[in-house]
């Protein structure tokens, strides 16, 4: 069909306010942090223009990598147990029931703000008035520091982000598993197959896609945390939970090192880009067996 005249006109007319956001909010500010990357600001005086020595500082900084080190182990004991759940939730709602009710409640954790989440667990993980102890006491079982303990801290966190992101990620596979048709399951059923195996030989391979984009959000939103840390630990014990965010926030508005901690994002955000593509090729995300 041929474009009729004037549509490129109205199709401009449509984007403009979008890509006018983009370029104000996301191209401006960007490229702002990239130059301040390249100074020395305290955010006192005028930016002094020192190249790259930010960025030679980043390689060599331990403190860095040290909190590079405990996102990546918070990344993964979040996706795992993320990935787990939400997975067992949405082949429940896709082969069970497909209850409304059920998917909004799923829902809620997610919609809750994350400084709302972290107030909420710091009392409920409290070692002398929180619920959670007390059902352990209850129980006969000995008080946890949760949130102050160097073995439970960052898992605690993890779980934290786990309860108030699951439900979203098992909403984005059970959207994916309504595209698999239904009469694949059919045929695997009159051939004998039970629902683990039609999950494991069905549903995850035709799934691909879907778990592509999600593990992508997943990695990104993990490396992101910051409101939680920032309400419960502030990167305690002994720094265990400083992760990368809260130690640019660190840099920036502690250290009053803008300039520094300019160049630790723009590191991140580099280590994040090259990570993502490499996922998305190994995980051929833009191939799906359903074509």
């Amino acid at each position: 069909m041929t474009a009729r005249r004037g549509d490129g006109r109205v199709a401009t007319l449509f984007l403009a306010p979008a890509a006018i956001g983009f370029a104000v909010f996301y191209l401006y500010p960007s490229a702002k942090a990239v130059w301040y990357s390249l100074t020395d600001w305290n955010l006192l005086s005028d930016p002094e223009f020192v190249g790259l020595d930010n960025y030679r500082e980043v390689i060599r900084d331990a403190r860095f990598w040290g909190s590079l080190w405990v996102t990546v182990k918070f990344v993964v004991y979040t996706l795992v147990s993320q990935l787990v759940l939400a997975l067992g939730l949405a082949a429940v709602m896709h082969r069970l029931t497909r209850s409304v009710v059920l998917r909004a409640l799923l829902l809620v954790p997610w919609l809750v703000p994350n400084v709302t989440i972290g107030l909420l667990w710091l009392f409920l993980l409290d070692t002398n008035v929180g619920f959670v102890n007390g059902v352990l006491e209850a129980v006969g079982l000995p008080v946890q520091g949760f949130l102050t303990s160097t073995g439970l801290a960052l898992p605690s966190i993890a779980g934290i982000t786990t309860w108030a992101g699951t439900g979203y990620v098992a909403l984005l596979l059970y959207a994916g598993m309504l595209q698999i048709p239904q009469q694949l399951y059919d045929t695997a059923a009159l051939d004998g197959a039970g629902e683990l195996r039609m999950f494991f030989r069905i549903t995850l391979p035709l799934l691909r896609p879907i778990l592509a984009l999600v593990l992508v959000v997943s990695i990104i939103g993990s490396f992101q945390v910051f409101d939680v840390v920032a309400v419960t630990t502030q990167g305690r014990p002994v720094n265990l939970t400083r992760v990368i965010y809260y130690a640019i926030y660190n840099e920036a508005f502690q250290r009053f090192r803008m300039g520094y901690a300019m160049a630790m994002a723009m590191a991140l955000v580099l280590l994040l880009a090259v990570f993502t593509v490499v996922q998305m090729r190994l995980l051929r995300a833009s191939r799906s067996d359903l074509s």
